[in-house]
């Protein structure tokens, strides 16, 4: 599927997507007719108009981008999503415009996990786990509360043409990241960097986990944190 032509993305090439936060990307994509479908941890998804194309709008989740550059490493597997559009936001955000995918039959994504854990693939499904290692242990040295791969039932899909596709495969240790953004945010911004952070407190898991109580003192903690670094 040729999802760069895609009459739906046309629409956004060539927009200076890097002056605009995670909140207008949604606005925008919405005024151009997508419409909301699904709430992750990390962002939210939007599925265009004509229904082949899938927007993945996130405030902060420092993981993604590796599994872009698996995607990059493996150009056109049938086990990885076409990617149509990848462009960072404003203050960490990002916006992805993939193949809208659908869940895997529960059966499905276990036997992917076990062909995964046992090197059990063919050819084109053992260079993606091949890259995907090699990826994860770059990530592992360099990025600070790296958790590593995470093949669950969710990340395993179903494209249109009924292909079994894997997405968002790594991720962060995120109870030791906002962990410690309360015990000492400062230590966050120094490690990941303010201009990457600052919306950091915007996932949708915590709109969707936390009590009042429990977002106020991640509020509180991190305008503590950037009195300290300012």
């Amino acid at each position: 599927m040729r999802s760069d032509h895609d009459p739906d993305v046309m629409p956004l090439l060539g927009r200076d997507w890097g002056a605009v936060n995670h909140r207008d990307a949604l606005a925008d994509l919405v005024r151009l007719g997508w419409t909301p479908c699904g709430v992750g941890d990390w962002a939210v998804g939007l599925r265009s108009p004509h229904g082949l194309l899938a927007a993945r709008i996130c405030p902060f989740d420092p993981a993604y981008p590796a599994f872009l550059e698996l995607c990059r490493r493996c150009p056109g597997s049938p086990y990885l999503p076409g990617v149509a559009l990848a462009e960072d936001l404003d203050g960490g955000g990002s916006l992805t415009v993939l193949e809208f995918l659908t869940p895997a039959e529960e059966a499905e994504a276990a036997e992917v996990a076990r062909r995964w854990r046992e090197g059990a693939g063919d050819e084109a499904f053992d260079a993606v786990r091949r890259t995907a290692l090699a990826v994860d242990e770059e990530w592992r040295a360099r990025m600070p509360w790296w958790d590593g791969l995470d093949l669950n039932h969710g990340n395993v899909r179903r494209a249109v043409d009924g292909r079994t596709v894997l997405v968002d495969i790594f991720c962060m240790d995120g109870a030791s990241l906002y962990g410690q953004v309360l015990d000492d945010s400062a230590v966050v911004r120094e490690r990941l960097s303010a201009d990457t952070t600052r919306h950091l407190l915007d996932i949708p898991y915590i709109a969707r986990a936390s009590s009042p109580a429990e977002i106020e003192a991640l509020r509180a903690a991190w305008r503590a944190g950037a009195a300290v670094t300012s």
